[in-house]
This record gives C-alpha cells, structure tokens and sequence, in this order.
C-alpha cells in the first residue's frame, strides 16, 4: 500500500524550516527597515550586532537544511494525493513548491555574497565562514537589495501556500493537509 504522507523526517523538516523562515523574515525585515544605526540607536551596538549575526547564523541554517530538504525529496517519492488534484492543481502546487525551493536557496546565498561584498564576516554560530567574494561596496549593496526582493517574493510564496493548504482543509476537505502534519 502506497503512503498518503511524507515520511517524519521530510514532515519535521517542513515545519522546522517554516518556523525559521518566519524568524529570519520578522528579523529581516527589522535589519532592513530600520538599518545598522536605527537599529543601534533602538536597542544599543551589542544587542544589534548580536541580530545581525544571529539572522547570518540562521540564514546558513536554512540554506543547510533546505539542502538537505532537496536530498531528501530526490531521496524518497512524494505521496500520492488521495483524491488526486486537478490539472491546474498539480500546476500550481508544482510552481508553487518549485519557487519555495528556489527562493529558499536564493535568499542565503545573495545574504552570504552581499555580506562577503560588504565586507563583513559570514558568521555560523562562532565560525566565520569564507567569504567566497572579494569585497566590492557596489555590488553589496545590489545583492542586498536582491536580498530584500526575494525576502517578499517568499511572502507572496508563503501567502499562496498557506492559503491553498487552508482551502484544500476547510474547503475541500480532501486530507492534503494529512500529508505534511506532523500529527
């Protein structure tokens, strides 16, 4: 008999990876709103440089356990939906997931080059990574904005995801929720 959900692995990764992009986004979108100095005048140096380096160490995070997210989708097959989804369903999840997985990746590599460029240290709990770039201010500043873009760009994504797991829960009462609930 063929599984209708994720194995547990796939499933704890899901919600994991959903509970750090909420944080590394509200995070994000505080470093970006207020700036470095408008941060510090809030707050004070040491508390900002610590949310800097916390939203670099997690950033690293998410772009490692999307990784390994990836392996496992090739790894294991997707269950099949019971019922089966419609055309334009199958489309719209498939574009959907795909985007996700690319912006997922997206976002901590143009975070990791745009702060390589800027010439502060890319920072993994107490480690200091490579900065795979030389330094260079423009282009920094270019990734950076990229950086803010795809921020949204995940919103909207995540926006579409949960609005479709909700109308296939309360409206169509189909069980794709089943699939990825860790319960």
């Amino acid at each position: 008999m063929e599984t209708l959900r994720y194995n547990y692995a796939q499933r704890l990764l899901h919600w994991l990876i959903a509970l750090l992009v909420l944080g590394l986004l509200a995070v994000g979108s505080l470093l970006g709103t207020l700036g470095f100095d408008g941060l510090k005048d809030l707050v004070g140096l040491e508390m900002t440089n610590q949310l800097y380096g916390y939203h670099k160490t997690f950033g690293i995070l998410l772009l490692i356990l999307m990784i390994l997210r990836f392996a496992l989708k090739r790894l294991f097959r997707s269950p099949a939906y019971q019922p089966p989804l419609t055309g334009f369903e199958r489309a719209a999840s498939l574009t959907v997931h795909t985007l996700i997985y690319v912006a997922l990746i997206l976002m901590p590599v143009l975070g990791w080059l745009g702060t390589a460029t800027g010439g502060f240290p890319v920072q993994f709990f107490n480690l200091n990574l490579p900065g795979l770039v030389p330094e260079n201010k423009e282009l920094s500043k270019t990734l950076f904005q990229l950086h803010g873009i795809v921020g949204w760009v995940i919103l909207c994504l995540i926006l579409i995801h949960v609005s479709a797991a909700v109308y296939h829960w309360r409206i169509k009462r189909d069980g794709v929720m089943k699939r990825m609930s860790l319960f």
